[in-house]
Parts: structure tokens; sequence; C-alpha cells
């Protein structure tokens, strides 16, 4: 203690002076309004420096609770969200109540699929087990897929409408002139509404949508748009082009659709020899 006080004897002439200059500066604030008003923002400028900084580190010292937190809370949203999400292999379509009556709707993946021959199939994971019959018609979100060709059970091999034998019974959306699509084996992306009348006014950015006029797909299911439309070569029919709604390249789920009174149609086909596309 004693060596303290020596240390501050010999000092004492550095700690008047320090003394004196705080009592001048302190006079000079207090009397002067602009010399005040200086210190005092020289003094909040360092102040706040000094708090961001320490609200920096505090921050960065409670960041290990805060993602703790955050990952908490998106898990929490992430099961909320389950709840809502459409299972993949589920269908949702809002019907009314006659095409509820006639219409029974399946889900199904896509595991196989070609497009690049004139007779193209798709197999989808879904067979008799599961309730899959020859000749029902399969779309998805986009439009018309294809129609089922075999099943087994607990797989079905569909025909493609990239196939040169399907023939889809369709109608102009705005005019109910109807058609039917085939394709022509030579663009993925695009094929022929067959049998318009010339005689028909059709315009390029018609879209085309089955008739339901067989017994495959209800009514109204998208099948493409018109991008061309001229006069047939030797013969009474236009030649259309459609661009497909479907992109073949990327299907991956798709719907069954099941008519509940397909074979009472087909029974009154067969006896008045009308073919059902």
């Amino acid at each position: 203690m004693q060596r303290i006080f020596l240390f501050l004897y010999r000092i004492r002439a550095f700690l008047l002076f320090i003394a004196l200059e705080a009592i001048a500066v302190f006079l000079i604030v207090s009397n002067n309004s602009q010399q005040g008003s200086a210190v005092f923002n020289s003094a909040n400028q360092i102040t706040g420096n000094i708090l961001n900084t320490q609200a920096n580190v505090l921050d960065y010292f409670s960041l290990a609770s805060v993602n703790k937190a955050l990952v908490d809370k998106n898990a929490n949203l992430l099961a909320e969200l389950e709840k809502f999400k459409k299972p993949a292999d589920s269908v949702y379509i809002e019907l009314d109540s006659v095409l509820s009556a006639s219409f029974q709707f399946k889900g199904a993946k896509i595991i196989n699929n070609s497009i690049h021959h004139s007779q193209n199939y798709l197999t989808i994971n879904r067979g008799s087990n599961h309730g899959i019959k020859e000749g029902m018609g399969v779309f998805n979100e986009e439009g018309v897929v294809g129609r089922v060709r075999a099943v087994t059970k607990n797989f079905a091999s569909v025909i493609s409408l990239l196939h040169t034998e399907l023939l889809v019974s369709s109608k102009v959306k705005s005019s109910e002139v109807f058609g039917s699509t085939k394709w022509d084996a030579k663009d993925p992306k695009r094929a022929k509404m067959l049998y318009v009348p010339r005689h028909v006014n059709i315009a390029v950015g018609d879209e085309i949508v089955t008739s339901g006029y067989n017994a495959v797909f209800p009514e109204g299911i998208s099948i493409g748009k018109v991008i061309d439309v001229s006069p047939g070569k030797e013969t009474n029919y236009l030649d259309i082009t459609l661009e497909l709604s479907t992109d073949f390249t990327r299907v991956s789920y798709v719907y069954l659709v099941e008519n509940n009174r397909e074979e009472e149609l087909e029974e009154l086909y067969k006896s008045s020899d009308i073919l059902d596309e």
C-alpha cells in the first residue's frame, strides 16, 4: 500500500494536470452549447459502437440456441405441411354427382416409358390387385396419356398416346366440333386431329379436349392445342396439327379412370355394330 502512495506522490504533477484539464473541459462543455453538442454526439457515437459490438458478440454466442429453435420450428411446419400434402399415388378431382357415379379414379406411378418408337408403351406400378383393368383411360394433370393394354397382379402396360394405333375421341372445347386424335409417329410433342370436315372453322390456338363420346375418358380432359390448320390433300377433311398438352418426356405419376358403365356401353355398341374408339 505504501508503494502505491509513493507512486501517486511521484506523479502528483501529472494527476493534477489531468484533473485541471477535466475541469476545464467540463466548464467549456457546460457553458458553450456548440462544444457541448459536439462532445455529446461523439460520446453517443462511441457508446453506440460499443453497444453494437457487445450485441454482436452476444448474438454470436447465442446462434446455437437460435439455430436449434429454427430447426424445431421447421420440423413442426413440415409436419403440418405433410398433413395437407397430396400423396403421390392419390387422386383429388372435383367431380359433380353424375360424373362421380359414372367414373372411378385411381393413381399410379410410371416405372417405364418409351417415346422413340411408332408404337410406344408405358408401364405403371399398379395392377389387378389394385383395381386396375384393361381398357382404363390414363391421364395426368397435363392431359391424356393413354389407355391400359394389359394387366398383371401388380403392374400394367399402357398404350401411349404416342402410338399409331390409338384413337382418342376429341372435340374443340369452344365450338363442340368433334373428331379423333391420332399420333402420326413424327414428333412426340405433336399429333393430328382427324375427321373434321373442311367447312368447319378451326383456329390456331383452339383447345382440343376429350369428347366424352366413348367409354374411356370423361369429357373435357385436355389433349392439346391447334398449331396448324390447312385443307387436307385429296380429302374432304382438314389437316389439323396439335401440340400435345402432355409432355411425355417428363410424365411421372398418372391417374386411371374406370367407367362404371363401360360394359353396358360396349354391349350397346356391339349390338349396334358401332366401333368405339
